[in-house]
């Protein structure tokens, strides 16, 4: 019988509507079901939603939705991480206040999240620039504060001169601001830090605890937080400038310590500042430095430079060999002690620095069976393992071996009543600054005042409110040029005071977010009880760019929330996925930099003379097409969500983006496969469609026999793996299941469209439809609600548990073997499991393929190994 076309413009709205009148997917904390909470990063609210986006809430979705179906209370919230530059950037650029910006911007992108059908608890949506939810941040600040979690002092930052604010070393790159891609400078600035180095040891040794995250994403944590073992090595100043008598540094290679050439020491090193005084050069030199960034990228990228500041120290096993101290471009004051000592031939960038300033450079560490007197570091030190040479009472020792040594020789040698040496454990991590000199930020709730010194906010008198009445017209943060809002009473003495005009980072924002969704109605942060039942999050969803800052930033954060009472937990994040992205070609009306590019539904893309050929919709022109590149505003090669959901509805993007690579991978997106979805769309609805009327009423049930026997084995072993597949965020292979199973049972259900098949093919097919409709539903839930009604399946197939597999119908009695002639795969076996071996052999040889490849000869042999592969030679 025929059937009318799928019309996702009329079906979608209508289910996507039953839900929310259903209240289907807002959550109960009391629901007695096991909790399980999926959670997707939450957006940025910068304008509109792109294709990009919704690939990931869809993964999240999926899993929620096939979570719900078996049984669980899934919390699956969304909310938007609403402050920072950009509001302030469109301020100033359209005249609008970032509020006003924001929240129409959230307006634009809840509906087109909407539109995709997902199943978000909308009654907890929250935005971080909602007063309620600074409220609660600004209440965490100050219980932090009085555990001791939060410092004020002077540091060195990265001082974006065109944003006008701090920037965290992690927002640097390249040397420029990550926002605005202006040069970054180095500036000496009192601020606001979380003590997040107190857990330096606990964030880096329970690493091991997360075996549900990538192992990339745990090993740039490591890298980031940078736990070492060392000596700190003081070192005797021969000619040392008044009040100083030694130099202190941290090394983890003290076994090099005989191929020592210099020392270098940060621009801010007391030692420097000193030489400095009476060094003009040097002077001058130290402030050309502090215009480098802070981060650690610009260090290693920058060309390496010093000047010797005159000063030499003692080597601590040779008063007679003295090296010199240079002030170098590449060390940090804020890592170590600010200071190292060079060994060129065990480091590049050392030996990049003796090379230019034609310093020695000895080899004390050479590859095992060279020969001492021919091995040589020239151009490129020599990194590895190995064995010590030109290093006295160390020659012959291995490096580790060569470590202890010095540790404990050095532990016996005195220098100023200490130890010349003691071992030392050190961490890259530093503690995070947090201050942003910017409005559109959640407030610090400190007060300034010059009879009582800094004091906080009582938190009675929270929230600290952002003012609404701001100027934009001048650079810089309008919170210090506001007239009135600053000023205000000490709550010590109730003398005149000032406000802090510092706002905090937006990663303080989204480091707690995901606890605030299991209770956003709460007077305080948490309920302490639901926080502890839902977290930590089952599955977080989102980018691998997050890596360090978020993911790191969160685990601190719950680490301090727990020691404030809020939460029972150290780790938010119990499994975490980092998906690809959503790339598309781009398109650019004219060469080179002059080029202006043009979004996809300007450009008509042929096929002439088998060469793809792009032509500017408007014009008529060429267009020049680019590379695949993620999708992104400035260049124009992004697709909105209404683009595909208007022409094709939303169950399309949603079976697209998981059906055409792994999820872990990049996705083109590209019209054709869209195309592709959607005609899969229309075959699954004609299946269930054509055979539903003749479905409807049948009482489903296995068969084990005959043709319904084939269909019954279909449906649950597509139902045991999309389980599987689905378990394991395998989404494009729980696809592929599917797109199986719809092949397999399209004929069996073409036949009892036309009235042909007996009752146990109906009710076999009754069965596999259903079980049809359950897959589908966690990817494509509009046409699974409409195949259930069709079918006349009871209430929402929402709200139905997942099905249950036979175990009995999921058992292979075939086994396919690759068949092998002198090594290379001639065709493929498919025989019962537990054929002998005589079987195997004699069904083998009489392939056609192998005949014809034996050309009537008889094999020499003919080697079958049992449910693995037969390989004859010939």
């Amino acid at each position: 019988m025929a059937t009318e076309r799928y019309n996702p413009r009329a079906t979608e709205p209508k289910w996507q509507k039953a839900w929310d009148e259903a209240k289907l997917f807002e959550t109960k904390n009391d629901d007695p079901r096991p909790k399980y909470y999926v959670l997707e990063m939450f957006p940025y609210p910068s304008g509109r939603i792109h294709i990009g986006h919704t690939r990931n809430y869809t993964m999240g979705d999926v899993v929620a939705r096939y979570k719900r179906a078996k049984g669980f209370n899934v919390l699956h919230p969304m909310g938007w991480d609403a402050f920072g530059m950009p509001a302030e950037n469109a301020a100033m650029q359209n005249k609008v206040h970032p509020k006003d910006w924001t929240y129409e911007n959230i307006t634009t992108m809840r509906a087109q999240l909407k539109v995709m059908g997902l199943s978000i608890d909308w009654s907890r949506e929250f935005a971080t620039c909602d007063v309620d939810y600074y409220h609660r941040q600004q209440m965490l600040f100050l219980d932090m504060a009085e555990k001791g979690l939060v410092t004020r002092k002077s540091s060195k930052v990265n001082w974006d001169p065109e944003d006008m604010t701090v920037l965290a070393n992690e927002q640097v790159i390249d040397g420029r601001g990550w926002r605005s891609g202006a040069l970054v400078e180095q500036r000496e600035l009192t601020q606001w830090f979380f003590k997040i180095t107190d857990y330096a040891q606990d964030l880096h040794d329970a690493l091991d605890t997360l075996d549900e995250w990538p192992e990339k994403v745990r090993v740039m944590q490591r890298n980031w937080i940078g736990r070492s073992e060392g000596l700190l090595i003081r070192w005797p100043l021969a000619n040392a400038p008044q009040g100083m008598s030694e130099l202190e540094v941290y090394t983890t290679r003290p076994d090099t310590i005989f191929g020592a050439s210099f020392m270098a020491i940060a621009a801010d090193h007391p030692l420097a500042k000193k030489a400095a005084e009476s060094n003009p050069e040097l002077a001058s030199f130290m402030e050309d430095i502090r215009h480098m960034g802070t981060s650690v990228a610009t260090l290693e990228t920058a060309e390496k430079k010093g000047m010797d500041t005159g000063i030499r120290v003692v080597h601590p096993f040779d008063e007679s060999w003295t090296l010199p101290v240079y002030v170098a471009n590449f060390v940090l004051m804020d890592y170590g002690t600010g200071a190292i000592f060079g060994c060129p031939s065990g480091d590049q960038r050392d030996l990049d620095f003796a090379n230019k300033y034609e310093l020695p450079v000895v080899p004390v560490v050479m590859p095992d069976g060279a020969e001492p007197a021919d091995f040589r570091v020239t151009t490129e030190a020599f990194t590895g393992d190995g064995v010590m040479i030109n290093s006295r009472f160390l020659d012959g020792m291995k490096p580790k071996q060569a470590f202890e040594e010095v540790a404990n020789r050095l532990a016996d040698i005195s220098i100023g009543n200490r130890p010349m040496a003691e071992r030392k454990v050190n961490f890259r991590l530093r503690d995070w600054g947090i201050s942003r000199q910017r409005y559109w930020g959640c407030p610090i709730p400190m007060i300034h005042c010059a009879e009582c010194g800094v004091v906080p906010v009582p938190k009675a008198d929270l929230p600290v409110k952002l003012p609404d009445d701001i100027d934009f017209d001048k650079p810089g943060n309008p919170l210090d040029r506001h007239p009135t809002w600053r000023h205000v009473k000490c709550p010590n003495c109730g003398g005149d005071a000032r406000r802090e005009t510092d706002t905090m980072d937006t990663f303080v924002d989204s480091s707690w977010y995901f606890a605030r969704f299991t209770a956003p109605w709460e007077y305080e942060p948490t309920d302490p009880k639901a926080a502890n039942e839902w977290l930590p999050v089952d599955q977080y969803i989102g980018g691998i760019e997050h890596a360090i800052l978020h993911l790191l930033y969160s685990r601190f954060f719950t680490r301090a929330m727990r020691d404030t009472g809020h939460v029972a937990l150290a780790e938010p994040f119990k499994g975490l996925f980092t998906q690809g992205m959503v790339v598309h070609e781009t398109y650019r009306l004219g060469s080179g930099q002059n080029g202006r590019w043009l979004s996809p539904n300007e450009v008509r893309v042929e096929d002439i003379d088998g060469k793809r050929v792009a032509i500017a919709v408007e014009t008529g022109e060429p267009v020049e097409i680019g590379p695949l590149e993620k999708m992104s505003k400035s260049k124009k090669n992004v697709v909105s969500p209404e683009e595909i959901t208007e022409g094709y509805g939303a169950d399309t993007a949603r079976w697209f983006m998981l059906s055409d690579s792994p999820p872990e991978r990049d996705v083109e997106w590209t019209d054709d496969g869209a195309a592709g979805a959607h005609r899969f769309v229309q075959r699954v609805w004609r299946l269930v469609s054509t055979a539903g009327e003749a479905l409807v009423g049948i009482a489903p049930a296995a068969a084990t026999s005959g043709e319904a026997a084939a269909v019954s084995k279909a449906a649950h072993k597509a139902l045991k793996a999309v389980s599987e597949d689905i378990e394991k965020l395998a989404f494009n292979r729980a696809i592929a299941r599917i797109y199986e199973l719809v092949n397999a049972i399209a004929a069996p259900a073409a036949d009892i469209a036309d009235g042909k098949g007996d009752a146990a093919l109906k009710a076999a097919m009754r069965e596999a439809v259903e079980i049809l409709t359950h897959l589908i539903a966690p990817f494509m839930p509009h046409l699974a609600e409409e195949c259930w009604t069709t079918i006349g399946g009871e209430g929402l197939v929402s709200e139905s548990p997942w099905p249950a597999f036979d175990a009995a119908l999921v058992v292979d009695n075939e086994f396919t073997y690759p068949v092998q002639i002198n090594g290379k795969k001639r065709g493929d076996l498919t025989i019962a499991r537990d054929a002998d071996q005589a079987s195997v052999e004699k069904a083998a040889l009489a392939l056609e393929s192998v005949q014809k490849a034996l050309d009537g000869k008889a094999p020499r042999k003919v080697i079958v190994v049992p449910q693995r592969i037969v390989n004859v030679v010939a």
